[in-house]
């Protein structure tokens, strides 16, 4: 039995110095755990005499990547450099050098997943990425092998902190989604360019890494339809809120006769739903199977250490297989082709704004469309706009197909009645209605 495993790491950012940290501190515990020590030969690096917030020898560092990917000595390599085609090549010769690797990059891992299993199967190495969805939480360890004797149906998510950051400053306190979107990049929740977490990219890649692996299908990053935050309005909070609702940027991922759906889209959640209650920056992810029904795992998203600690996990996972010799036998191929569900295979509940000409008979005309369409209402909210000829109407209906509610969309903007069609957006759980200090369900 080897006494030391010696691993290679490419990058040494925020996370690259959270996983020395971990290892250098938790060796006492990793020398129990594996029977071996652990330890750092190599660092791939962009500057040589960039100043760090972690003390590594100088001469382990490089910036050249075959240093470590073509040394011998050197069994896993562990990557949190980031990027995608480079690292991708980076990641293939590992493999073809029959090194295991554990990465916490969620866009590679989003875009060619398949292919690095195939590739780390073909090897006969590990190839793990807990670290890629949701920061330090178990979920991908938890879906792959804590519910692995279940039949997963239905995964939903707060996958962005950043996103899910913004929210509640608006909903708590009635912040503006600029005003909420700059004091998350004042504190450091969001960076300098938002794009990737506000328009739900970020989130986009993390379903589609979790859609593949519940759903056992080679689940493409363009399968998943995404929706941001971009264009949500306070009002939207504020209504939602009297319905009994709390605003979500959600991850969603659902399968049924193995079909599957998988969105990012702002989301009415019921606040008697266990993710309506996910504040700040921190994340969770609820998993609904068919034995053991509801679960949900929560904690922070994203961070060094809470990050780190999924990678190094990882990392005692690899080393376990190699010490037990059944390293590269874990990744299996996707069991199901993918078919995609059609819009009229979808169901849900929808909340709409629309502001219309405050006469006599016009909300009656948008009820006649949407009984022509059968699809009525859960909730009915009508208000007066001040200072203009015109009134908003705020509708919940009950279930109805996606096909359906885009085919009342689309009339909707063709009655003469309706000035504007605000907003709309998924609503998931049944809710009280609270308005004026009352509480009742309108049917």
């Amino acid at each position: 039995m080897r006494d030391k495993v010696s691993i290679g790491l490419l990058g040494l950012g925020v996370v690259g110095s959270g996983v020395i940290k971990l290892i250098e501190n938790h060796q006492e515990k990793l020398v129990h755990q594996l029977g071996c020590e652990v330890s750092v030969k190599s660092v791939l690096v962009r500057s040589l005499d960039k100043t760090r917030n972690v003390e590594v020898d100088r001469t382990f560092l490089t910036t050249n990547p075959d240093d470590i990917i073509n040394d011998p000595e050197i069994d896993v390599i562990v990557e949190v450099m980031g990027g995608i085609e480079e690292t991708y090549q980076y990641i293939l010769n590992a493999f073809a050098n029959k090194k295991h690797v554990v990465t916490a990059n969620k866009d590679l891992v989003a875009l060619y997943g398949t292919n690095l299993e195939a590739a780390a199967r073909k090897n006969k190495c590990d190839f793990y990425y807990e670290a890629s969805v949701a920061g330090g939480i178990p979920i991908l360890r938890g879906i792959a092998d804590g519910l692995s004797s279940d039949r997963i149906q239905k995964v939903m998510g707060i996958v962005n902190g950043t996103t899910n950051y913004i929210l509640t400053k608006m909903s708590n306190e009635g912040f503006s989604y600029l005003d909420a979107l700059k004091e998350a990049q004042e504190l450091g929740f969001a960076e300098a360019d938002p794009t990737a977490d506000v328009e739900g990219l970020d989130a986009a890649r993390k379903m589609a890494i979790l859609g593949r692996l519940a759903f056992s299908t080679d689940v493409a990053l363009e399968d998943v339809e995404v929706t941001g935050i971009k264009s949500l309005e306070l009002e939207d909070l504020q209504y939602g809120d009297k319905f009994g609702y709390a605003m979500k940027l959600i991850g969603y991922a659902q399968s049924k006769d193995h079909q599957i759906e998988v969105s990012v889209q702002p989301t009415l959640l019921s606040k008697e739903h266990p993710l309506a209650d996910v504040k700040n920056e921190y994340n969770a992810v609820y998993v609904y199977g068919e034995a053991v029904g509801e679960t949900m795992f929560y904690g922070p998203g994203a961070g060094s250490l809470p990050t780190a600690t999924a990678v190094v996990s990882d990392l005692v996972t690899v080393i376990k297989n190699m010490r037990l010799g059944v390293s590269g036998t874990h990744s299996l191929e996707a069991r199901f082709k993918k078919e995609l569900r059609s819009a009229d295979q979808r169901s849900g509940q929808y909340y709409l704004r629309i502001h219309v000409k405050d006469r006599v008979g016009a909300f009656s005309e948008i009820s006649t469309l949407f009984n022509d369409l059968e699809i009525s209402f859960k909730r009915i909210l009508q208000t007066p706009i001040k200072k203009r000829e015109s009134a908003e109407i705020i509708l919940v209906t009950h279930q109805t197909s996606l096909d359906n509610f885009q085919h009342a969309l689309d009339q909707l903007k063709k009655l003469e009645v309706v000035l504007q069609l605000k907003s709309y957006y998924k609503v998931e759980g049944d809710a009280a209605y609270e308005l004026a200090g009352t509480t009742k369900t309108l049917s």
